[in-house]
C-alpha cells in the first residue's frame, strides 16, 4: 500500500474543493492581474491533484501522465500571461484590472 492509498480518497476531495474554491473567490475578488493569475493556477494545481489522486486510487498511471501535460500547458499560460501582463503596465503604469478600460478604442 502506498502513502496516496492510505489517505481517504474523501480527504483529496475536500481539500481540493477548498482549494478550487479559494481560487475561483480570488479571481472573483482581486482587481490585481497578477493575483488573478495565481487564482487561476491554484485552481488549476487543484484539479491536478485531485487527477493525480484518482489515478493512484485505480492504479492506472495515465492520470498522472496527463498531469504533467496540464502542468506544461500551465507554465506556458503563465509565461504568456506574465509577458502580457509587463505590457500592460508599460502602457497604463498599473496592473488593476480596472485601469484596462483605457486600453478600448
Amino acid at each position: 500500500m502506498n502513502a496516496v492509498n492510505s489517505i481517504p480518497i474523501s480527504y483529496y476531495l475536500m481539500f481540493c474543493s477548498m482549494l478550487f474554491s479559494i481560487g475561483v473567490i480570488g479571481v472573483l475578488i482581486k482587481r490585481n492581474a497578477l493575483m488573478i493569475l495565481m487564482s487561476i493556477e491554484l485552481m488549476i494545481n487543484s484539479i491536478n491533484l485531485l487527477l493525480a489522486a484518482f489515478s493512484a486510487y485505480s492504479n492506472d498511471p495515465a492520470g498522472q501522465i496527463f498531469v504533467f501535460f496540464i502542468m506544461v500547458v500551465a507554465a506556458a499560460e503563465v509565461a504568456i500571461g506574465l509577458a502580457i501582463i509587463v505590457l500592460i503596465y508599460k502602457t497604463t503604469h498599473s496592473i488593476d484590472i480596472d485601469v484596462l478600460n483605457k486600453l478600448k478604442w
